[in-house]
């Protein structure tokens, strides 16, 4: 008897709580409120992932969306609707005019909703309404619906006209709620006419308010994630490790690669897409190609620095088909756009500015440079490493010298055995001979 009792005071104190305003229930710290107006884009992917990264740092146990909105990029859209969705932050959307389209899926990804007087929720039918897009855009407002409690009919009712709704919209007629009917159908908890009376319904009133604004990082972190920018982005970057290699490592093209790189996970990274994962991926990749530089590989150090690159690059744009169109079609315009160079760069008046027109020749009364046929047969010391190239010293003085293939170590003795005008090509002397 004692234990039914105790079992019926634990229920009915957990039903009271979850009656509670979120003051009493869970809420804690101060109420991040964030704005979300005008179209929905990679800009406000920005502003969501960063304000929810704050709400974490400041210990914020509630998130407030204001949004006021026409729709924008589904794309956009989904990606906030899963960072509302997956937080383990009360969520409350304040509706202040409309919230139609793209901007109602992220209404619905709220715990709770509010809706000002004159406000409405829905309209959002795609364009193009094919098909494809109906059916699937149909599924994710349904399912972020029923994920929220809410009747997911109503929510389908939006995006497919052919529906229809009993009493609200006729099949043929693409769904939108006004405020009042928002409630009737419990898509909305209340009307409220300004952000305080929203605050005070959920017991938050008293609470401190930390606000974010779109800010100029986030829309320039939104601009560069058009896929257009991307792609464009990547073909920079490529472009630069072919010029990078045909000038041998002059390093001038190599910095505008790292530039570019660094604007495309950084825009990535603040859009919530890029994660350390990647970062670790391509730093990585940059140190095994280091390695190459100064280790003998075999090439080894060096395709495995460019597979991890390439993986990261991959991952930081979504890791997906998309990804991958856009990580081709960079590469294709790169290699075009190298190859139209080298083609064009010869006959072009600033390379012929650039370049001595006039040869050096015997009849014009020039020399070759020294011969070094006197040193053949002779032995040294290699001061670096020949790999197959570098520097060897023959009786005091230094030479640049090839190995005839094969990787000699500083430090080892060496001996002449080719020259050509001034090119030594020489052979480790090994320790028995």
């Amino acid at each position: 008897m004692i234990r039914k009792v105790a079992t019926l005071l634990v229920t009915l104190v957990v039903l009271s709580l979850g009656q509670m305003p979120l003051s009493y229930a869970a809420a804690k710290g101060p109420v991040i409120v964030i704005h979300i107006n005008g179209e929905i884009d990679q800009g406000q992917v920005a502003l969501v992932n960063r304000a929810l990264s704050g709400a974490k740092e400041k210990g914020a146990g509630t998130v407030l969306v204001e949004i006021d909105t026409f729709g924008g990029l589904v794309d956009s859209a989904v990606k906030i609707r899963d960072m509302i969705s997956d937080s383990s932050l009360d969520t409350i959307c304040y509706i202040k005019n409309r919230a139609w389209s793209a901007g109602a899926l992220i209404a619905l990804a709220h715990k709770h909703i509010a809706i000002a007087p004159g406000g409405s929720i829905g309209a959002a039918e795609p364009i193009p309404a094919t098909e494809k897009t109906v059916a699937a855009l149909k599924a994710e407002f349904a399912a972020t619906a029923n994920k929220t409690g809410r009747n997911p009919l109503v929510a389908e009712a939006m995006v497919d006209k052919s529906l229809g709704f009993p009493g609200y919209a006729k099949p043929g007629e693409i769904l939108a709620l006004t405020d009042y009917q928002a409630v009737q159908l419990s898509y909305a908890d209340l009307v409220a006419s300004d952000r305080n009376t929203v605050l005070s319904h959920y017991g938050l009133d008293k609470t401190e308010q930390v606000e974010y604004r779109e800010e100029l990082a986030d829309k320039m972190a939104g601009w560069f994630s058009n896929p257009v920018i991307k792609t464009i982005l990547l073909a920079v970057i490529f472009f630069t490790f072919f010029a990078e290699v045909k000038t041998a490592g002059t390093g001038v093209a190599a910095m505008a690669g790292l530039v570019a790189m660094l604007i495309l996970f950084a825009s990535q990274w603040m859009t919530g897409v890029g994660g350390w994962l990647e970062i670790l991926l391509f730093l990585g990749g940059f140190l095994l190609i280091s390695v190459e530089l100064f280790v003998p590989g075999f090439g080894f150090f060096g395709v495995a620095g460019a597979g991890c690159i390439l993986v990261s690059i991959f991952l930081i744009l979504g890791g997906n088909q998309a990804a991958l169109a856009i990580l081709l079609a960079g590469f294709v315009i790169a290699l075009i756009a190298f190859l139209l160079l080298l083609k064009k760069l010869p006959s072009s008046r600033l390379w012929k500015s650039l370049v001595l027109k006039d040869s050096e020749t015997t009849g014009a009364g020039f020399v070759s440079g020294q011969n070094y046929e006197a040193y053949l047969g002779k032995t040294g010391v290699a001061v670096t490493l020949l790999r197959p190239a570098g520097t060897v010293d023959i009786e005091g003085f230094y030479f640049d010298a090839v190995s005839e293939g094969k990787y000699i170590e500083p430090g080892s003795r060496i001996k002449v055995v080719n020259v050509t005008g001034n090119k030594i090509v020489v052979r480790l002397v090994e320790s028995n001979q």
